[in-house]
């Protein structure tokens, strides 16, 4: 049944104005995504943040405690000085970073859970590469359970044409009489393969498209979401005329794969829709540390259909569309005769295309998406980029980073800031300790800083310690949404870092004054694969920084 939690009028305004004495709970963006579709209704049939026993029942078996069908915790975490000045039966405002406050949480559990299961049975490993998994383990360690009840609904400023409730979904559908509704979920701008893969759909039950976009929070380095909104748009015409109806869903996806896939029918059949297309890799994330998929191909689409009767809901599953240049046409993989070609193109080759400049085969995606990627990817010598240092204390890194940026000041006219290790410690990451959580915090935060300046078009030079493998993933992909990113492995031996040292940082590291010091007392994961590896000792900071220029020559970013 479906359920909106919101306070009726009267009653939401005495409660905002007495939400003065209350203390309040201030909630990120996924926060916020999670409580936008609790009090709407497309997380229905839960009534608030999971307590602990619907939370570890769901965490273990895919169920709430009373065994209603819920494979994803929806859980609300604060750090431990929140959590330590509330208790059970209280009433908590939450609030946006603006202070306006949504909604009322009535305080039935506080507890702390242990995350590396949530992490090993929801998402199915301990592997930090995994955007779900990383973010359960850095997130607060308390959370916090109970009913919520809706004070006002939240404010959107962008496409709120397309922002549509479940409730205001299902009169939508029932005044025109569709009554088969085939609900499409997507990440991503579609192309070609993607309008016939949901015609078939549509032809296979006779029904119509509800197209629902993911417009919350998706995987770092995915285009944004004004672009791909603006292409979904476009893509309209292709269909048949009264045949789509266009949403957008403030979702804040986990990227769990199989209990993501079922997590998403659920909430389309909140919204109506009585059929759900599941890809083979549904709401993967890409690939585990040692290169492998997270997720088997088919595992989707298997859960979700073993609990199509229980959902009401039917499940479509569908191969991947390939092109056949044979028959010019899009069909599935497993449609394929043996030995016939096909072409594909992946979304690295696409976005290869776009920063370089480069032609998109015309069988790939219509021109009208094509020309609204363009002007979101600009040609290289009006795109922006990062050069990300990374490598031991004393390598050279900011030496050959100052040297870079007169190279690129003097020959290039660019826009360049420098985001100096040191200098940032003293000013955007003041207040930062050297825990494993602080150091991931202040790469996050030079990783920021440096995709508004990339978004921008200018060139951001990064030069941090950054020893974990994870946080300067997280980098690349915050800045790839943007623009390029390239990793330089200043690659200085330990003896050589060791021996150059005027701050005398090494000696107190080894006799125990400093802690969590890379290299001594904290490891450094080498890049595997950098885009350039230089060795501080070999050349000189000019000889080094110069060759960083051919690189950027070579992706023609700066002439």
């Amino acid at each position: 049944m479906l359920k909106e939690l919101y306070l009726p009028e009267g009653e939401a305004l005495e409660a905002r104005r007495a939400c003065g004495a209350l203390p309040s709970v201030v909630l990120d963006h996924r926060q916020l995504c999670d409580l936008e579709l609790l009090l709407d209704g497309a997380f229905s049939p839960l009534e608030g943040f999971m307590g602990q026993g619907d939370y570890d029942a769901v965490v273990e078996t895919l169920r709430l405690s009373d065994g209603t069908l819920w494979p994803m915790p929806i859980t609300l975490d604060v750090a431990e000085d929140v959590a330590a000045s509330l208790s059970v039966g209280q009433d908590v405002v939450l609030r946006d970073v603006q202070g306006t406050a949504y909604a009322l949480l009535t305080l039935s559990d506080i507890f702390r859970p242990d995350k590396e299961r949530e992490a090993s049975r929801v998402y199915g490993t301990l592997d930090r590469r995994h955007p779900g998994v990383a973010d359960v383990l850095r997130r607060g360690h308390v959370y916090l359970g109970g009913r919520v009840r809706g004070l006002q609904r939240m404010a959107h400023y962008d496409f709120t044409d397309l922002r549509t409730t479940p409730r205001e979904m299902r009169a939508y559908l029932a005044e025109r009489g569709w009554d088969r509704i085939v609900a499409f979920q997507t990440r991503n701008p579609l192309h070609r393969a993607h309008v016939e893969l949901t015609r078939r759909a549509m032809e296979a039950v006779d029904g119509k498209l509800l197209l629902h976009p993911v417009v919350g929070r998706t995987k770092d380095g995915d285009i944004d979401t004004y672009t791909r909104v603006r292409c979904y748009r476009a893509l309209l015409a292709h269909y048949p005329a009264e045949a789509v109806k266009l949403s957008v869903l403030p979702l804040a996806m986990r990227m769990a794969g199989r209990r993501e896939a079922l997590w998403h029918a659920i909430i389309r059949k909140n919204f109506g829709a009585n059929h759900f297309i599941v890809g083979r890799d549904h709401a993967g994330p890409g690939k585990d540390a040692s290169g492998r998929p997270f997720y088997e191909p088919l595992a989707a689409q298997a859960l979700v259909q073993a609990y199509a009767d229980e959902l009401g809901i039917t499940v479509l599953p569908f191969a991947p569309m390939v092109y056949s240049p044979a028959r010019h046409a899009y069909i599935p993989t497993d449609e394929l005769q043996p030995g016939e070609a096909m072409n594909d193109v992946s979304g690295t080759e696409l976005r290869r295309h776009l920063r370089e400049g480069s032609p998109i085969p015309e069988w790939f995606t219509y021109p009208e998406v094509e020309a609204i990627l363009r002007r979101r990817f600009p040609r290289p010598e009006n795109r922006g980029c990062a050069i990300f240092f990374t490598g031991l204390s004393g390598a050279g890194k900011s030496t050959i980073a100052q040297a870079l940026r007169a190279a690129i000041l003097e020959n290039a006219g660019r826009q360049v800031t420098l985001l100096d290790g040191d200098e940032v410690r003293k000013t955007l990451s003041a207040g930062l300790g050297f825990s494993r959580a602080d150091r991931s915090a202040n790469i996050l935060r030079i990783a920021y800083v440096a995709s508004e300046i990339v978004r921008h078009g200018g060139f951001a030079i990064c030069a941090p310690i950054a020893p974990y493998a994870a946080d300067r993933e997280a980098a690349r992909a915050l800045v790839e949404a943007h623009g390029d990113f390239i990793e330089v492995h200043v690659s200085t031996s330990l003896e050589v870092c060791e021996a150059r040292d005027t701050k005398g940082l090494y000696a107190q590291a080894r006799s125990g004054v400093l802690k969590h010091f890379t290299g001594v007392s904290d490891p450094y994961e080498a890049p595997e694969a950098p885009d350039l590896r230089l060795d501080g000792a070999e050349e000189t900071p000019a000889d080094l920084a110069a060759r960083i220029v051919v690189a950027l020559r070579g992706r023609q970013l700066i002439v």
